[in-house]
């Protein structure tokens, strides 16, 4: 009896001793708000992803206006892109035409002089947003997530051959050539992802689950479009 009661107490102290951060609940919304913020290890990101099977029914890449000029300085989403990325700045001209400048690849690790060789990649591309979810969101939605400027990860200048490689694939068909960087792609598409509300099919989920098996579980800061 006395032996038994012991352990009891022991077991309750060690208890008392473990971190309570353990048991701790996700840092996520219960209800999704525009303008939310969460951040959390992007395995646990990953993980609150809704699975669901993809329908391409009905997509069409007109469906998601762009480029626009949302803020009327005279350069639309595009231009807009190649200015924040330069690692060299572009000139700019008379209705902002750009000449000039150096930017960084990183899908193919390589350098590009001059923006003709570059195409602005939607991380997640728009026939795979319409697939996910985005069939039915209003117009007005699928032009805000095709020129989304307010997260730098939507948006990326890459050499023109490896986005068009890239095409309307995900990850389950498509990673970026440079194997250094697929650690940032499947990390920065998962918070894409996360950011719009959109699911993700199952092939797809085991793609990512195995891309961050050799990553570190790097916190991601998402917030909400959607």
């Amino acid at each position: 009896m006395f032996f038994a009661r012991a352990a009891a107490i022991a077991a309750a102290f060690i208890v008392l001793l473990l971190p309570t951060t353990a048991h701790a609940a996700p840092a996520y919304p219960a209800l999704r708000e525009p303008g939310q913020t969460l951040t959390a290890p992007v395995r646990d990101v990953l993980a609150h992803l809704p699975i669901a099977q993809e329908n391409r029914t009905g997509y069409q890449r007109t469906a998601f206006k762009h480029w626009v000029d949302a803020d009327r300085d005279g350069c639309n989403t595009r231009a807009e892109v190649l200015k924040a990325e330069a690692v060299v700045a572009p000139e700019q001209g008379a209705r902002c035409a750009l000449s000039g400048g150096e930017w960084y690849s990183p899908y193919d690790d390589r350098y590009i002089n001059g923006p003709s060789g570059l195409d602005i990649d939607h991380l997640v591309p728009l026939a795979e947003a319409w697939d996910s979810g985005a069939s039915a969101w209003s117009p007005a939605e699928r032009e805000a997530y095709a020129n989304d400027l307010g997260d730098d990860r939507a948006l990326i200048a890459v050499s023109a051959a490896s986005n068009r490689s890239k095409a309307d694939q995900d990850p389950s068909t498509w990673l970026p050539p440079a194997a250094g960087y697929r650690c940032q792609y499947a990390t920065d598409w998962i918070a894409d992802k996360t950011r719009w509300g959109l699911s993700i099919d199952i092939t797809e989920h085991g793609t990512l689950a195995d891309a961050l098996a050799g990553c570190p579980d790097a916190p991601v800061t998402v917030t909400l479009a959607r």
